[in-house]
């Protein structure tokens, strides 16, 4: 059996996509996936053992740049890429009509996807031949699966998510490493720096080394800053998503916020705490073997909203934050680690 993911981005998203592929090789020994991918995150599907061949596009890069788009013809030379292998399912795990939907029309094979009811944009449903109903109150990972056993056949597993990623570890001589994900997206998901720089002089103090990754040029001016402000830890070189990995599958532990690098360290098995204020962990909270979320306790929260719009006092920004000080996601993570 071979079946067609379409599922661009992003990296959480991608991430929450891989226990649905255990689950199937588990019921259908020998099922092998190809998977439509944003290229920025072609290297992320392979890790999965059952993906045999990866199809980039290039969303981003079109949209972008519109005009070379329609004068290469780009997007007339993915199609034919994509229709070079017949399908027994293809299955749209995004359920968004400009980013995934209109690929799986164009690929051969059955579609199937979320249902009007379940489907992130309704208009998506239209294309698909099967619909699929995974209410919008489940968990994205729980959902996931779900449409993947309807697709194939099976029953749709109620055991704990297995990504299926086997890294192995890389650990730098010295102390034990400690990763800081201070990147996100949404400005209210942000930690406060002031706590990054406390919670990493607790950490030094405590024997371990604290290393602060960077994707883009104002993370890394970030991280600088925080490396600055608390006399302690290393900035990290530039490393790739798969560098990444590996680096966190060779952590003592990580603490991130709400992104797709703490979704990764909760999939490759890093002891880790992920913080959440605006959004909400029963939709798409971080879910691994050694885990802990920890939510914001303020009257406003989850607000779901990408800009604070609190207007109160703000002895901290953002201030739902407040509630969890560097001392209590210190003691989480001692936990997680087994340090306690």
């Amino acid at each position: 059996m071979r079946v067609l993911i379409v599922k661009t981005s992003s990296l959480g998203d991608l991430i929450h996509t891989l226990p649905a592929l255990t689950d199937a090789v588990a019921a259908h020994p020998g099922i092998r996936f190809d998977w439509v991918v944003e290229e920025a995150f072609a290297e992320v599907p392979p890790w999965h053992p059952a993906v045999e061949r990866v199809i980039p596009i290039a969303l981003r890069r079109w949209r972008r740049e519109w005009w070379r788009t329609l004068r290469t013809g780009a997007v007339g030379r993915f199609v034919q890429e994509l229709q070079l292998t017949a399908y027994d399912a293809v299955i749209d795990a995004q359920g968004l009509l400009p980013k995934s939907a209109w690929v799986a029309c164009k690929a051969r094979g059955e579609r199937w996807g979320y249902g009007p009811g379940s489907a992130r944009d309704p208009f998506a449903s239209l294309c698909y031949r099967r619909w699929v109903r995974a209410p919008r109150d489940l968990h994205a990972i729980d959902r996931i699966r779900r449409l993947f056993a309807a697709a194939l056949d099976y029953e749709a597993p109620s055991t704990e998510p297995d990504y299926g990623l086997r890294f192995e570890g890389e650990r730098g001589p010295g102390r034990p490493a400690l990763i800081f994900l201070h990147g996100t997206t949404w400005p209210s998901k942000h930690w406060p720096e002031p706590y990054w720089v406390a919670l990493a002089e607790i950490a030094t103090e405590a024997g371990y080394a604290v290393h602060w990754p960077w994707g883009d040029e104002r993370e890394q001016q970030r991280a600088e800053r925080l490396i600055d402000r608390s006399h302690s830890g290393w900035l990290l070189p530039h490393l790739s998503l798969t560098q990444l990995a590996k680096t966190l599958a060779g952590a003592a532990g990580a603490v991130g916020l709400d992104s797709g690098l703490a979704h990764l360290a909760a999939a490759v098995g890093t002891p880790a705490v992920t913080l959440y204020g605006p959004t909400r962990t029963d939709l798409t909270g971080a879910r691994g073997p050694h885990q802990r979320n920890l939510e914001v306790d303020f009257p406003c929260a989850p607000c779901m909203k990408r800009e604070c719009g609190y207007g109160g006092e703000r002895p901290v920004d953002p201030p739902c934050f407040q509630s969890l000080p560097p001392e209590t996601v210190w003691r989480e993570l001692k936990v997680q680690m087994g340090a306690i």
